[in-house]
Formats: C-alpha cells, structure tokens, sequence
C-alpha cells in the first residue's frame, strides 16, 4: 500500500525525525563539505613564481626528444614566494583564465578537491575565471562536452569520494584525428589551459597535448592519480619527486579495514584461509601498505617474486662449471609450494586458518606466466595487423584460440617462432578458466587484464592439490592442544600418557602433531595395535577416534576480490588535503605560464610542513614500452622498491606476521577511516617508513 492510499503513514514520512533518517544529507557528508584541508604555507601567499630546480636531471628517452621536441627540455620548477612582484607579473597572474580538467581513467578518492583546490586559487586571483569539467573522461575533450562548475557544483563534492562530479572514462588521445578534434575543442572554448588528472596513461596523454598546443599558446598540465601508487617519480640520482600518487592511501585504508575484519573473523571460527586478491596490476604497492596494515599472515609481493633466487640450483650449477638459468625467476609450481610450506606450519601449530593477501598482477612476476603473456600478446597484435582484423571475433571460443595456437606450432610463419611446443604443452597444461583469462580480450591501452583473471583460482587449486598429496605422505596434519588432548582421554578413563607418544611425535609440547607415518585411519588403528592400546579389529574408543578426526586438517578458504570498493571510498585526510594542495599548485603553475608539467608535491614522505609543491616536467619521464605487439612511448610505472625501508621491514617480520607457532597471531586493527580526530594517521605507512633514516643491512 502506497502512502497515496495510506494518508496516515504519509504523515509518518513527512515528520522531521524521520525525514532526517531517510534523507540523503547526514551528519558525516556535512562535515566532510565543510572541512578546510590545510594549505602548504607557500600557496597561501598572495603570489608565486616558479624557481627552476637545476639539481634535478632525467635520462631522456631519444624517441621523447624525437616525438616531444617544444617540451622536452622542461626543468623541474619549485613553487616559491614572489614577495614583491611587478605589476606586469601581477596583471598575468590575476588575468581572467578559462581552464578546462578532465578526469581520466578510473576514479580515485581526492580528485574533487584537485578540482576544489584549482577552483579556490583561479577565482581568489580574478572572480571572473572560469573552470570548465570535460564530461565523461577525454570523451568529452573529443566531443566537446563540458560544463562550467559553479561555485554549488563544487561545494558539493569538496571532500567526498569518486569522479561524480563530471565522470571519467578509458579513452585515449592516441590518433590525429582525435588530437585534431582535442584541438578544436580547445579552441572553441576558448580555453586557455587544459588540465589532465590521471595515471601513467593518462599523464602520457598530457605530455602529446602539451606539444601538439604548444604552438596554439594552450598550457597543458598533468595531475598524478591512481590507486595503485604506480605513478612515483625519481630524477636520474634516485632523487624522490613525487612519492606517490593520490588516491593510494584511501584504496589502501579501505582494503586494510576491510581485510583486518577478515583477520578477526578467521581467528574467531579457525576454520577458514580467506584469500583477498587486492587491485595492483603492475606494482605490488597496496599489498604492501595493507601487510604494514594489517600483519596478515601471508602476502605475496610481485617485485620480491621475480627477485627470486634459488641458490642450490646456482650453487649447483657452480660446481658443474655451467649457468642454470631456470634458477632465477619463480615458477608457478614453486610459488605454490611456498604457500604450502606456510599453510602446513600454521596448521602444525594449531592454526589451520589465516589470512593470504594477493596482488591482483601477482602472476605477471611469475617468469612463465609472464612469458606466455608476452607471447600471446605479440600473437593476437601480430594477427590484428596482418590480417587487419580482431582476433577475439575470428577466434570467438577458447576452443578456436587453442586449435590456433596449435597451428602455429606446427608451421613455419611469422608467429612459429614466438609460440613453440614447449609453449603450448605449459599452457595445456593449465586449467581451463586460466587459459580463458590468458586469452581475455585486452583493455584499451593493450594491458592484460589481470582483474578478469581468478588469480587466487590459479593459485589456489595448485595448493589445494599440493596440500592433499602432503597429507598423503603424512605432512600435513593439524596440530592440537595437549591439554584437549589429556581431557578428552580422562573423561573417558583413558590414560593419555600411555596414548600421547604413541601417537605424537612430540608429545612433550604444548601442541601436538601426529607422528608422519600416521598418514590414514588404518594407519592410526594399526599404530594402537601394535602398542597394544587396543585390540585388532576392537573398537576405537570415542576420545581417540575424535582426536584422530581433529588431526586431519581440512583447507577451506573464502575468496575476496577488493578494488571498486576502495576506489570509490571517502577519501582519507591525508588524501583531502594532497589533492586540495595539487590543485592549488595546478594552478601556480597555471598562472606562471608552465605546461608539459605535472603539478605534485615533493616531501610527501615527511610531516606536513614539510611539503613542498613543485613541477615535473613529464616528456623525460618517457620511455619506450611494449604495447599491443610494438614499442610506444609510455609514462613508465613504479613498481615497489624491494630494497625500501616498507619492503624490509614486511620482509623481516614475515615470519612473526605468519604466527606459526602456538599463541596469539599478531594482527593490527588499522580502524576505519575516521577523517578527524587526533589518531588518524597523516600519511601512508608506506611513506612514513621510507621517510625514515634506513636502519643499515
């Protein structure tokens, strides 16, 4: 019954009480609104200019000097105090200015205060400027779609979380036609600056704007976001630029929490593995945020993956006088076998249960896995250019992908020499669901797309059969308290001393594990038997025959996939007040005249008055990159240092993290997001230990 037919409970609905429960408006949307984020000192003076950082150089890419000529010289430049500035500098900088801002990629907390940031600076310096969103991503540059924000517009998302306010999308600016379009565009608006806020795609896209306006007097200024903290720069000397992106600390926090609560769940009901697979295509960054988190048990870290060595192969090899290359680099195999050998020592110690946390890209690191993406990858653009087809719409089914393949093997062509039999046995080899994703249609920039792809599956059936031939050979048990133990005999007038070191190898501990030879119920009958504890063919006493049953571990786990829940979270303080300062820096650089430039701020890994909001230039950060079968030239990503201060320290307490012993595990409760308040952190783990003096080796 509608409230139209029901006259009485619309008069419930209209009460206040109830309409301040139901409404869209709460408390914690006013507040986050309202909050001020905290300004670096020097952008809140009345004028800047640019001082050039002559200490900072790049290796330049010769294809960037080649493709990007008018900007590729750009310096590194420090936003400064201009104390006392002419008049002519003062006319400039508070001209009336129109700048457009796309969003680009996927979204990431903080990008509205980027543009709340870049709106408060452009109308202090002249009421009369105007700020223009480009809908729906560079879509909209495309095809002039954008909306001038307004005072309202912004006020209603200073703050708050996702690209709500005009939208992004995937597409690149990657033709001339499209550039041309871009131009125009530009043009007809009247647009005096373009600002792009994106990842190392994105940014890349700036840097060809920047020289395809440069002669049209359009500035083109890039902005560092995404989520996975890939987007880092350092000048040639390992300098820190920009220590990491906005974004990465809220998707972080917001796995953390969400893993955390899992860490309690599973030490509450001991009986499952939860297995989280978190974003992380190419870097490992939020796997390692969220170990410093939330000390899971286990959590794999890709760069640390294909760091690998096994030294008794290179040893080995040593003493044949030959080099072993299958030594360097991890196979999917042995990556199983390490998670074995993790799941077997917790369950030894009474704990056949935890939490494992997965990059998403984390089999990328894995050598084959990662060669066989490589090669299908040349495969499917070779055949696209060849034939000037799709290769997902001549092979729609995976049975056609494979019975190419297998042609390829057998004849002499192009691709012969790129997928050979030994290629397709190891890909044979593997289940049909992780054929499927090797074979997934990839994203628009030619990136394999790690997200559609059950990486966990991977994994975690071979562990599951790994587990259960363990468990054959005696291996895997369950280990169980001695006190239990001693109990449950003694309520049935057993006497466990006679019983324990039959059956236990170490039966002197506080958690006992069944002897390896102990391997089935036969097996246990017969161990009775011949210690004359039991009769042949006699009954098993209850106490005994449960104890036995508790012995036998059972792997049960729960998988979890966090991404577009953490990117559309609120953003933390820290990322407040990072992109609210990234857009007042946009535009100091804006109003200096600069372009080819991202706005970031140096000394992100220090306190916050510390922080120092500069430019970088973006053309020397190029380089040449495999993309869709042939070299492009790309933003380079960061992957995570291995030889970081955050890395060693996951490195050196993995073992205590893992809890392989009897006691307490040693998880840590990030909390939630909290926004305000003394005991929210001001900045990732992550930064604050790489900000620190290095302990030594």
């Amino acid at each position: 019954m509608t409230s139209e037919e029901n006259p009485d409970f619309q008069a419930f609905l209209d009460r206040p009480e109830v309409q301040e429960a139901i409404s869209n408006i709460n408390s914690d949307l006013t507040d986050r609104r309202r909050y001020k984020p905290s300004q670096c000192e020097v952008l809140t003076q009345a004028y800047t200019m640019l001082q050039t950082q002559e200490q900072y150089s790049f290796d330049i890419d010769p294809e960037a000097e080649k493709l990007l000529p008018d900007i590729i010289d750009k310096r590194v430049q420090k936003i400064v105090e201009a104390s006392a500035p002419e008049k002519s500098f003062k006319d400039m900088h508070n001209k009336k200015r129109k700048i457009g801002i796309v969003f680009s990629g996927g979204p990431a907390p903080g990008g509205h205060n980027v543009i709340a940031g870049l709106y408060d600076a452009a109308k202090k310096a002249n009421p009369d400027s105007e700020i223009w969103g480009f809908l729906m991503g560079p879509d909209g540059i495309i095809e002039n779609e954008a909306i001038n924000l307004t005072k309202d517009i912004i006020d209603q998302h200073r703050n708050l979380g996702g690209f709500g306010m005009i939208k992004t999308g995937r597409t690149k600016i990657n033709t001339q036609q499209k550039m041309d379009l871009s131009k125009e565009t530009c043009k007809a608006l009247g647009l005096d600056t373009l600002v792009v806020v994106g990842g190392d795609d994105s940014n890349t896209n700036a840097a060809f704007l920047a020289q395809e306006m440069h002669n049209d007097g359009v500035q083109v200024i890039g902005v560092p976001k995404t989520i996975d903290g890939d987007v880092q720069v350092k000048d040639a000397k390992g300098k820190i630029l920009c220590a990491m992106s906005f974004g990465f600390h809220t998707a972080a926090r917001a796995f953390s929490e969400s893993v955390s609560n899992l860490c309690t769940d599973c030490s509450s009901d001991v009986k499952y593995w939860h297995i989280c697979k978190v974003m992380g295509r190419s870097a490992s960054h939020i796997a390692l945020e969220i170990a410093l988190q939330t000390h899971a048990n286990i959590t794999l870290i890709g760069e640390d993956i294909a760091d690998y060595t096994d030294l008794t192969q290179v040893e080995q090899a040593k003493k044949d006088g030959t080099i072993d290359f299958r030594a360097y680099g991890i196979t999917l195999r042995h990556l199983s076998r390490v998670l074995c050998d993790a799941i077997i020592s917790r369950a030894a110690a009474g704990k056949n249960y935890g939490v494992m946390v997965i990059p998403e890209g984390v089999l990328e690191f894995v050598n084959e896995i990662q060669m066989l993406i490589i090669k299908l990858n040349t495969i499917i653009a070779l055949h696209n250019r060849t034939h000037d087809d799709d290769f997902h719409t001549v092979f729609p089914t995976l049975e056609d992908k494979i019975e190419h393949l297998r042609r390829i093997t057998r004849r002499k062509a192009s691709a012969a020499g790129i997928w050979n039999q030994q290629d397709h046995d190891l890909f044979s080899d593997m289940p049909d669901f992780f054929q499927e994703g090797l074979l997934t249609e990839r994203d628009s920039h030619g990136n394999f797309q790690f997200s559609l792809v059950k990486t966990e599956k991977v994994l975690m059936e071979m562990v599951k059969d790994y587990l259960k031939e363990l468990a054959d050979t005696g291996k895997y048990k369950q280990g169980l308290s001695k006190a239990w133990f001693q109990k449950m005999l003694i309520r049935e007038n057993l006497n466990p001393d006679q019983f324990g070191p039959v059956l236990f190898k170490n039966y002197s501990n506080d958690i006992l594990v069944l002897k390896k030879a102990i391997i089935s119920k036969k097996t246990y009958e017969q161990a009775l038997i011949k210690a004359e504890l039991i009769e042949a063919n006699s009954i098993i006493p209850a106490s005994i025959e449960t104890v036995y049953n508790k012995s036998i571990p059972k792997f049960k786990t729960q998988t979890h996939f966090y991404g577009y829940d953490g990117r559309g979270n609120a953003p933390t303080r820290f990322d407040c007040i990072y992109t609210y300062n990234l857009g007042l820096t946009v535009f100091s650089l804006i109003a200096n005249g600069a372009t080819g430039l991202m706005a970031a701020i140096r000394n992100l890994e220090k306190e916050f008055s510390e922080w120092e909001p500069i430019g970088i230039p973006i053309a020397p950060l190029m380089s040449l990159e495999e993309r869709k079968g042939k070299l492009e030239l790309v933003l380079e990503k960061t992957l995570v240092d291995v030889n970081s201060n955050a890395f060693k320290v996951v490195e050196e307490l993995r073992e205590k993290w893992l809890a392989a012993q009897p006691g307490p595990d040693q998880y840590r409760k990030p909390g939630p997001i909290r926004f305000d308040g003394a005991s929210e952190e001001n900045r990732p783990l992550t930064l604050q230990l790489n900000g620190l003096e290095s302990g030594g080796e």
